[in-house]
């Protein structure tokens, strides 16, 4: 698993990004072709995996992108999954809980049907 760390900056026409190791960099006249070239950098130094990224303005001249390749991005989905399952288990017992509430309703109901009153 691979995480590069870019410091973008504008001068000008054009946006330049550079890893905080100093080893890779890219430019282009947008943020979004800037952001495609870093990543295409750091696929050429690891391509061990899937690739997930972010992209951050500090100012409006400058910002941090940074690269993680591999490793979480399957995981991500898989996890997704098991939250889904997680919350529709976390309904059932609501809703059994809920059914419960209203058998004690009736049962209270119940008791009134005696014919008893405290004031006769």
């Amino acid at each position: 698993m691979g995480v590069f760390t870019f410091v973008c900056r504008s001068s000008g026409d054009e946006w330049t990004g550079k890893s905080l190791s100093g080893e890779l960099e890219a430019s282009a006249p947008s943020t979004f072709d800037l952001q495609r070239k870093l990543v295409q950098t750091a696929l050429c130094a690891d391509s061990s995996g899937g690739v997930q990224s972010s992209f951050s303005l500090v100012t409006p001249t400058s910002a941090v992108f940074q690269v993680i390749i591999g490793g979480a991005s399957g995981g991500a989905f898989i996890g997704g999954g098991g939250a889904v399952a997680a919350a529709s288990g976390g309904a059932a017992p609501a809703a059994e809980a809920e059914k419960e509430e209203k058998k004690e309703e009736k049962e209270e109901e119940s008791d009134d049907d005696l014919g008893l009153s405290l004031f006769d």
